[in-house]
């Protein structure tokens, strides 16, 4: 790696990113902190730094101090840790103000974070992104030594994708007439996910397969060294196709094998720590299996609803239950689990007290029986403060008998509460 690269490459990166027009997210950033945002790729982290940068200028820091590389750039890919210091040595042969450092998917190379502590150590004001959650892990956190906040990038939630669709929920939006806007702008939320770049975009599903190729043999196959990839791609499917239903190790061995691809309980164990680490999917414990059980037998979902309506077709009901998993997952994280122990209930956050049903729709008498039974149930062993029921488009209030009410409330309008 020549010095004169990254000179080039840091003067170059100063030419644009000042000048990147953006939506800005609702991210507040700590006046001199240090951070590392991850998340799946195309989930906005690169946009998280211009819009820093962009503020940065705006308080009166000049473009100069800006350093911003992307490991994703081809003159970088044989970079390696020892040579981070050439970054130090270009950025002093061309300026003589302390940077401000901006680093995009650093994690292609290998001991970044002993680079990054350094940094800190030395009072430099550094971010990073990256596309895979190891960098969240106890081990680089150790190494990072407490010097850096991490902060995890999803796609948009439905208020952004409208934002950013130039369409901005007045503050009593559903009496008005945005509430149709809101509901029609919804269907392509609902079956294309929340990925920024997909906004203005006409050919989605294409993308969506680009993006999803990309995503398995750049961060799954290549970066785990996967010999097998035809068991993971099985694996991926089978996963989607039973997105709604708890699911065990050896299940998922066994439906994999099944198609005459051998496959062990430890390498799907194995697999699925890669597919959480791609941040393409995350898992929901059952509340009422006992501790030492929960890890055995949990429900998977994929982080953006595009990427799982690619492998599914009349998929209205997976879609509806994978959003709100989404949406619980970004607020509660870990915290959101479902219960099954003779009552099935969707979702519950115990430290809330709350509980969630998900139907596309409650017109069926035994359907509208079984969603309000099960809730009513767990709060009898579990006493609730709110109950709801997300549907596709049905509103209204259900007072039971016991003194209890559980809301019915549509999903779109859900997630702008």
């Amino acid at each position: 790696m020549e010095r004169e690269i990254i000179r080039k490459i840091i003067i170059e990166n100063q030419e644009f990113v000042a000048d990147i027009p953006l939506t800005k997210r609702p991210f507040f950033f700590e006046k001199n902190g240090n951070y590392v945002f991850v998340g799946i790729r195309q989930a906005g982290k690169s946009y998280l730094l211009y819009q820093r940068i962009q503020q940065l200028l705006a308080e009166g820091h000049s473009i100069d101090e800006i350093v911003y590389i992307n490991f994703d750039d081809e003159r970088l890919r044989l970079m390696t840790a020892d040579e981070f210091d050439l970054i130090l040595q270009a950025y002093a042969s061309l300026f003589d103000k302390r940077p401000i450092f901006f680093f995009d998917e650093i994690q292609n190379i290998e001991g970044w974070e002993n680079f990054a502590r350094r940094l800190a150590n030395q009072k430099y004001t550094t971010y990073i992104t990256g596309s895979n959650a190891k960098m969240l892990s106890r081990e680089i956190a150790t190494t990072l030594g407490g010097r850096y906040w991490n902060a995890n990038v999803y796609p948009y939630s439905f208020a952004e994708y409208l934002n950013a669709g130039g369409l901005v929920p007045s503050k009593n939006w559903m009496y008005s007439k945005q509430s149709t806007e809101i509901s029609k702008r919804f269907n392509d939320y609902f079956l294309f996910g929340g990925f920024p770049e997909l906004v203005d975009m006409v050919a989605k599903r294409v993308w969506l397969n680009d993006i999803y190729s990309k995503i398995f043999f750049s961060d799954l196959v290549v970066r785990n060294k996967i010999r097998n990839e035809e068991a993971m791609g099985l694996l991926v499917r089978r996963l989607a196709e039973g997105v709604k239903q708890p699911v065990s190790h050896t299940r998922l061995a066994n439906l994999v094998s099944s198609v005459g691809i051998k496959v062990s309980k430890v390498t799907i164990i194995d697999f699925i720590r890669y597919l959480k680490e791609s941040c393409l999917i995350f898992s929901v414990e059952n509340y009422a299996a006992k501790f030492a059980d929960r890890n055995s037998n949990m429900k998977y979902y994929f982080i953006d609803n595009g990427l799982l309506s690619i492998f599914l077709t009349d998929a209205n009901t997976s879609l509806l239950e994978n959003m709100v998993a989404i949406h619980l997952f970004k607020q509660y994280g870990d915290k959101v689990y479902f219960y099954n122990q003779n009552i099935e209930v969707d979702f519950i956050i115990p430290e809330k007290d709350i509980a969630y049903q998900v139907s596309y729709s409650l017109h069926e008498e035994a359907t509208y029986q079984r969603e309000v039974d099960g809730l009513i149930k767990l709060n009898s062993v579990h006493p609730l403060k709110k109950m709801y029921i997300i549907t596709r488009d049905e509103e209204r209030m259900i007072p039971h008998e016991s003194g209890v009410t559980i809301e019915v409330i549509p999903v779109w309008k859900w997630l702008l509460y």
